[in-house]
């Protein structure tokens, strides 16, 4: 995502991270190009008013490096705008303010319509389905809380990289600054849950955080 609000910018990329989506966020269009090269995103969510380089104009260098859908955020709620937008290539159109459940269903709506939607993630004999919302551990349905579901699918999202507790914080809670002990009783009871029906795929990295990883850590 490009936005360079910054409470925007980390407010939507916690809320696609917590919807188990991984997300690079940029504060303007300075770097997009080696960013679409290096990243080559599904979607790309861009506000419009930008320093530098505003959205319309890095739409168009978008829609001539990659086939990436583009949900475009702005406060300009005109209809010469959105339609401007919608006419150089964006798929949807979002006006500021908006709710966060909003913007994350209509990212993955643009997904599907694109035929970009994220294939279910296997690890081992677990798998998690983030578009049907559903996990399946050796074959079984794991029944797991929203909460044990959200961090289930934030581990997902970053299979085989280690996240910090701090990272695990932002993404699922919303927040940096709290007990790191509550990550450590909802990996704690998640992990039973999936162990239940298969071997451990969450694993510990002493001193860095958790991954989710077939086999030994």
């Amino acid at each position: 995502m490009v936005e360079d609000a910054e409470a925007i910018r980390v407010a939507v990329e916690t809320a696609l991270g917590s919807a188990g989506f991984t997300v690079r966020a940029l504060a303007d269009g300075t770097n997009l190009e080696a960013e679409l090269s290096r990243f080559r995103p599904d979607l790309i969510v861009l506000d419009v008013m930008l320093p530098g380089r505003d959205g319309f104009a890095l739409l168009r260098v978008i829609r001539r490096r990659c086939r990436a859908g583009v949900v475009m955020l702005t406060a300009r709620d005109g209809v010469e705008d959105r339609l401007r937008g919608l006419g150089d290539g964006a798929d949807d159109y979002v006006v500021k303010p908006f709710v966060l459940a909003e913007l994350v269903a209509r990212v993955a709506a643009v997904l599907r319509r694109t035929g970009r939607t994220r294939p279910a993630v296997e690890v081992g004999d677990l798998v998690v389905d983030i578009e049907a919302g559903m996990a399946l551990h050796g074959g079984t349905p794991v029944e797991l809380t929203a909460t044990e579901w959200k961090l289930l699918s934030y581990l997902a999202g970053h299979r085989d990289r280690v996240v910090s507790k701090t990272q695990i914080l932002t993404a699922v809670w919303g927040y940096e600054d709290y007990d790191p002990n509550l990550v450590e009783v909802n990996v704690s009871t998640l992990r039973k849950k999936l162990e239940a029906h298969g071997p451990r795929v969450v694993h510990t990295v002493r001193g860095q955080g958790y991954v989710l990883r077939g086999g030994r850590p």
